[in-house]
């Protein structure tokens, strides 16, 4: 059996930057703090508690010390909260994330109304979201177009870990009820590159293994591309979780990871693997 690993699998630029700041941040004799957990894996979350870096679900409480911001944002309320209460900040939000919260606020600020193509429920979406103005919508589709009231002038931009494919859906709605589109591509490159890789691996294979957290978005996305072209697909966040049934009569495993997977956790996935193959 034949292990192949995807080239850009795991970590991608800001998420690795984010990790970068949060360990340096632990080395600091002063409380230190990340606002939500700094990137979708709880085995990293896990280790920057080691190091004494909690995770909080809010500024409550806090009058003194470090709060990070994670890789995909926060709220703008947050920022100006953690300024009022003068806390050192650093801020670790993705580049490509901060450029979505950009636009957003440049838009309705010349008059549009926003649509942010994305999940409404995640972290990286609201914080977007916060950075507009009383017009500002979240769609997951094509479909959510049609339910928006209408707007003189749309501005178009996306979650950084949506397909490309979804956003010309969506633009093309608006393209059918406007006639001023202003559109951004805020997809993240690293998300694009890994989609298509993960496609092309699929086909190639008998078994796929995606890695990641269960809570990361742009996991769940390089599975369920995956899914489409491979159905014996399998979505795990560490080898513990890895069943040797899943590979019977596979002559190649296909193994990619999502954006917030460091990489000792994708070495011990394929070990595992390999391991079960010797012990055939």
């Amino acid at each position: 059996m034949k292990v192949i690993l995807a080239k850009q699998a795991g970590f991608c630029f800001g998420v690795k930057r984010a990790t970068q700041m949060a360990f340096e941040a632990a080395g600091k004799d002063q409380k230190t703090y990340t606002l939500g957990p700094i990137i979708h894996s709880p085995q990293v979350v896990g280790k920057l508690e080691e190091l004494g870096i909690k995770a909080l679900d809010s500024l409550n409480g806090l009058d003194n010390g470090t709060i990070i911001i994670r890789s995909h944002g926060v709220e703008l309320k947050d920022i100006n909260e953690a300024k009022q209460k003068k806390l050192d900040i650093v801020d670790a939000t993705c580049p490509f994330v901060k450029k979505a919260q950009e636009h957003v606020k440049s838009l309705s600020e010349a008059g549009y109304g926003v649509i942010v193509v994305g999940d409404a429920d995640h972290p990286e979406v609201q914080g977007i979201v916060s950075y507009g103005g009383e017009k500002v919508y979240v769609v997951a589709s094509g479909e959510d177009v049609k339910k928006l009231p209408k707007m003189s002038k749309i501005g178009v931009v996306a979650q950084t870990t949506q397909s490309f494919e979804n956003l010309k859906n969506v633009v093309s709605e608006c393209l059918m009820r406007n006639g001023e589109i202003r559109v951004y591509n805020t997809i993240c490159d690293a998300t694009a590159v890994r989609q298509e890789e993960a496609k092309a691996l699929a086909k190639r294979v008998d078994c796929m293994l995606v890695i990641g957290g269960f809570n990361s978005a742009n996991t769940r996305r390089l599975l369920e591309v995956c899914a489409e072209i491979q159905p014996r697909t399998h979505h795990i966040e560490t080898a513990a979780e890895i069943n040797p049934a899943w590979f019977e009569g596979a002559e190649r495993v296909g193994v990619t990871a999502g954006a917030s997977t460091p990489k000792w956790i994708i070495d011990e996935v394929v070990n595992k693997i390999e391991e079960l193959n010797k012990s055939d």
